[in-house]
């Protein structure tokens, strides 16, 4: 079954998705792609001439050949397009944040759930190859109970990404280095470590920009088996590093650095997988493979086929959410915040 989807929103975002769309043709149909901004829309058709581009939203709502509408725009945007798409029975795979707070996220998985139409949600880096290899090793349980576990993201965003109307400024983003970087590497944490309990975390903007949102984050955390560990996310850290996840167990340690694992077993076994370099950490967000958006867009397109939830549903993207907003609570009152 070929599905019909319109692409909306057609700013830097778009390039992984309509590269993987292209390569899913045998399963998916670009019925439309849509920017009410001209400017947008010339540079668009200059690189896709093939592909049809409008103005108008409501043509995209209205056309029944249109199953599913993925959203590309900016966080601020997401809650009212959410909405008119769930009114329009338009299926709905969102770029990351679900939405700028917890609140509003919460009410458009409620627009989707009563519209009974699939909702996912673009956190692609469960989907690379080395992190569906890890998830397997944890699930198997080879590597024993969590003690300890950190998520570094020391990336490195350039004065000319900041230098885009309204980037890093709440009014726009919503939010800044937890919300509209390290989400990806938080979300497959906690899919890995299971849920976090409690955070104490501090919060701050560096001298380096003329924004009001965060760009350093640190905070200790403890998970509900018990286990505890770190959380370490900036944007001021040059050149841009992978970003790692380390998870220290009863047998042994994984170590998962962008897309490449190592896990060193207690018995002296050591298992890698040697992926694709990613450099999105540094001066260009969209130096990484497409693979893992592919993954995802393919997942989601079985979850509309088959009636059943995408991995990464909108319901399962409120927990990173939760974890965000705890993380930037705890800063704000300068103590610890449980979660849930």
């Amino acid at each position: 079954m070929t599905i019909g989807v319109a692409v909306v929103g057609l700013g830097m975002a778009h390039k992984p998705h309509i590269q993987s769309l292209r390569e899913l043709g045998d399963r998916v149909r670009i019925i439309a792609c849509q920017t009410p901004s001209a400017t947008r829309r010339e540079a668009f058709t200059k690189l896709h001439p093939d592909l049809p581009v409008i103005g108008d939203l409501d043509a995209v709502l209205d056309d029944r050949d249109i199953d599913a509408v993925i959203l590309l725009t900016p966080p601020m945007t997401h809650h009212d397009l959410v909405a008119r798409c769930a009114a329009a029975g338009k299926h709905v795979l969102l770029e990351k944040p679900l939405d700028v707070t917890t609140d509003r996220a919460r009410q458009s998985v409620s627009a989707m759930q009563r519209a009974d139409r699939r909702f996912g949600v673009v956190l692609q880096h469960r989907f690379r190859a080395a992190s569906r290899q890890l998830a397997a090793i944890v699930q198997s349980g080879e590597l024993g109970e969590l003690v300890s576990a950190s998520a570094s993201i020391r990336w490195w965003r350039p004065p000319e990404y900041f230098a885009e109307p309204g980037r890093g400024m709440k009014a726009r983003d919503g939010g800044g280095v937890l919300l509209t970087q390290a989400i990806h590497t938080l979300d497959l944490f906690q899919s890995l470590t299971g849920p976090i309990a409690q955070v104490a975390a501090m919060a701050k903007t560096s001298p380096l920009r003329t924004i009001d949102t965060e760009d350093i984050v640190a905070a200790a955390v403890t998970f509900k088996n018990g286990a505890i560990g770190t959380i370490d996310a900036t944007t001021v850290a040059f050149p841009g590093f992978p970003e790692k996840i380390e998870l220290a167990c009863e047998k042994g340690t994984a170590v998962l650095e962008a897309e490449s694992l190592a896990v060193f077993y207690c018995d002296g076994r050591i298992v890698r997988h040697d992926g694709a370099e990613s450099k999105s950490g540094g001066a260009d967000p969209m130096a990484f493979s497409n693979d893992a958006h592919k993954a995802l867009i393919a997942d989601f397109i079985d979850a509309v086929v088959q009636g059943t939830e995408p991995t990464v549903s909108g319901r399962e993207a409120l927990k990173v959410h939760l974890l965000i907003e705890a993380l930037l609570q705890s800063s704000a009152v300068g103590g610890p915040v449980a979660i849930g």
